[in-house]
């Protein structure tokens, strides 16, 4: 495989990690919250959890859902309901940093999940596959996902650096709160666009 082809799939593993979707918002929402250590747990389950749904995808599961288009659907509804219960879990944050011991950050499993019921990490991999690789050949397949692998880590690890950040400059309990609402909605948004 040339150096170009390598290239271009770096290319498209980064620009697919680092755009903004509902992973990268939560990255960062976690990244204020709790801080960037704990959100790194976050970040590595997202991080492989979105590589074994690469490979799943690569190696066939696309066409087990062309079979059967309700087996899609019932994940499309899942991802929508687990956006609207992170949504509503930001709404009900109180942006105070303090208290944040009383809650649960989302943890590797969280992220691996996350990860299985986002639409944006589906339409990516099946377009990266579809772009990159000759139909299921496996090293061009295992080739892409370990390009993937640390461009995502790196990709969500900087929206969770970014969420670190603020938290140092936005220490005021309203200004988190405000933070967490414009990131529920943006997590609400996403939802209304999987169902247009």
């Amino acid at each position: 495989m040339s150096g170009s082809i390598i290239f271009s799939m770096s290319a498209f593993a980064l620009a697919a990690s680092i755009s903004p979707g509902p992973v990268n918002l939560v990255c960062l929402s976690s990244g204020i919250r709790y801080g960037l250590a704990t959100t790194l747990v976050f970040v590595t389950g997202a991080t492989l959890g979105f590589v074994l749904l690469f490979v799943s995808l690569g190696l066939g599961l696309k066409s087990v859902f062309l079979q059967w288009g309700e087996l899609e659907s019932a994940l499309r509804w899942g991802g929508i309901l687990f956006l609207l219960y992170m949504s509503v879990q930001l709404l009900r944050a109180s942006g105070d940093v303090q208290t944040q011991s009383q809650t649960q950050p989302p943890g590797f499993m969280t992220g691996a999940l996350m990860q299985w019921l986002n639409p944006k990490a589906w339409l990516a991999g099946i377009s990266g596959i579809a772009a990159y690789t000759a139909g299921g050949d496996m090293y061009q397949v295992l080739l892409f996902a370990l390009l993937y692998l640390p461009i995502c880590w790196l990709s969500l690890g900087v929206w969770a650096a970014a969420g670190a950040w603020l938290q140092q400059r936005c220490t005021a309990g309203q200004g988190l709160r405000w933070l967490n609402r414009i990131l529920a909605l943006l997590l609400l948004m996403s939802c209304v666009l999987l169902l247009i």
